[in-house]
């Protein structure tokens, strides 16, 4: 019986191998002009191989099924957070997604939304406009720090945090150094007799080294840490998110590691870059659809055209990284696979320019131009170096479509004075040279626009710390 066991578990992760070989050679008929993403589909099928293992193994002890349980069988609460003014937005490209359970609700700074764990795949995937994606792991209340190292007690950290994430380090076990490899912890207080962050972030880790000391992850779930990683320490670090108000404790954990505007093809910025969940916004906004000339005139480090270039070709926001929720004990990596293998079926090609990226910059241009080759974007993002007043939109392409500007804002370039001079400048000449263009304008004081002299609708939100206003809609 045991040969027979071994025989159909051998079959078995041969079929899974099988299906992973057919996903690593299907991506490259997608990717095959750009190095960079056949890069990172590699990364990923061998992260996927890697862990094929954890699936099967998982089922097989007591930890798994708990999870399995508590975390993979239930509806869960959720959190996209975004920059202020960007949470309908979110919500839109929310209930796009094909969610398994469709509750979602506006609220300041975010969308909250129920979901099951793959859920929170699909939105760190899709989601443009959203910062992180949490999951809510806990709610209680404590007055005192007695009372929260009680209420910490018994919470089930190895639900939700394993040696994947945590890695070990040789020849200790998992309560010693333990501060190495904790999860971060980031608290926020209000209104509450507990304010000390420090302090409460420091019974936080206690509590998670001491449950995870008393878990006996070496015999039920010795994959792990192997599984997750080559190099013993998985690429996202963990985090955990503490809110307190009112004495009430929420506890989430974040499911997108680094912060979601890092998409994995911009690797530097310019000297005033905006951030691609803003400029995701902006194409939004003003009606981009991916199959229109987009017109970036002041492209600086290329935000606005790389982001549009993802739209045109219809490619998920985070196609090219990886996320922190694939360091948890919950990752099921056939999901995972499957949702990125529906991805791939979307992709377009896309042979022709589209997007027309220029600045009077030379070393700006130079830059840009190395990282559109390196992404492999060089069929769709055409960079020229021209300054915008000295040249029409004519020049460039026979099609009327989107123009994109986002001004100096007189703080990190130039001054206060010169940025105003030059939005009055750059009103002047799309008025003169974009007829018939739709437009998205930022500008970045509101007493200028008023000076616009073609009517646009006001969309206000926070970029920054700056209260900023983006304008949109069709130049007549």
């Amino acid at each position: 019986m045991k040969d027979e066991m071994e025989l159909q578990n051998t079959h078995h992760v041969s079929r899974i191998t099988f299906h992973a070989s057919r996903f690593t050679h299907h991506v490259p008929r997608f990717t095959h002009h750009a190095s960079r993403f056949t890069h990172h589909a590699s990364r990923s099928t061998h992260h996927v191989s890697r862990i094929r293992m954890k699936d099967q193994m998982e089922l097989q002890n007591p930890l798994s099924k708990r999870i399995k349980r508590h975390v993979i069988g239930r509806v869960r609460d959720f959190f996209a957070a975004t920059s202020p003014g960007l949470e309908k937005l979110c919500f839109d490209e929310l209930m796009s997604l094909p969610l398994s359970v469709r509750c979602a609700m506006v609220v300041p700074g975010g969308v909250e939304f129920k979901g099951r764990v793959h859920d929170c795949y699909l939105a760190n995937l899709n989601l443009r406009t959203a910062s992180r994606i949490l999951m809510r792991i806990g709610v209680f209340n404590a007055d005192s720090f007695n009372d929260l190292e009680k209420k910490l007690a018994d919470f089930p950290w190895e639900l939700f945090l394993c040696p994947g994430s945590l890695p070990l380090i040789s020849g200790l076990g998992l309560g010693e150094d333990m501060a190495s490899f904790l999860p971060r912890i980031s608290v926020t207080t209000r209104h509450s007799r507990l304010y000390h962050k420090d302090a409460i972030a420091e019974r936080f880790q206690a509590s998670i080294s001491k449950r995870l000391s008393q878990t006996d992850f070496h015999q039920e779930m010795t994959f792990l840490s192997d599984a997750e990683s080559e190099n013993g320490q998985h690429d996202c670090k963990q985090q955990i998110f503490v809110r307190v108000v009112d004495d009430r404790f929420t506890v989430s954990i974040d499911s997108s590691g680094d912060i979601l505007y890092k998409r994995g093809l911009k690797k530097q910025g310019g000297s005033a870059p905006i951030r691609e969940t803003a400029a995701a916004a902006a194409l939004k906004l003003a009606g981009y659809n991916g199959n229109e000339p987009l017109v970036d005139p002041l492209c600086g480090s290329g935000t606005f055209s790389f982001e549009a270039a993802q739209m045109a070709m219809h490619m998920p926001a985070g196609w090219l990284r990886e996320f922190a929720f694939m360091g948890w004990p919950s990752f099921r990596s056939q999901r995972w696979a499957h949702i990125r293998r529906e991805a791939e079926e979307g992709l377009v090609q896309i042979g022709t320019p589209l997007i027309f990226a220029s600045d009077k910059d030379r070393k700006a241009c130079d830059a840009l131009e190395k990282r559109v080759n390196a992404s492999g974007l060089s069929e769709i993002i055409k960079v020229s170096c021209r300054d915008f007043f000295d040249f029409s939109p004519s020049e460039l392409t026979k099609e009327k479509g989107v123009v994109v500007l986002n001004p100096p804002y007189g703080l990190r370039i130039g001054t206060k004075q010169e940025s105003e001079d030059i939005f009055y400048a750059i009103s002047d000449q799309l008025e003169k040279d974009y007829k018939g263009w739709r437009i998205a304008l930022v500008a970045p004081d509101r007493r200028l626009v008023r000076t616009v002299p073609f009517e646009l609708e006001r969309h206000h939100f926070c970029y920054a710390g700056l209260k900023l206003t983006l304008l949109t809609g069709k130049i007549v």
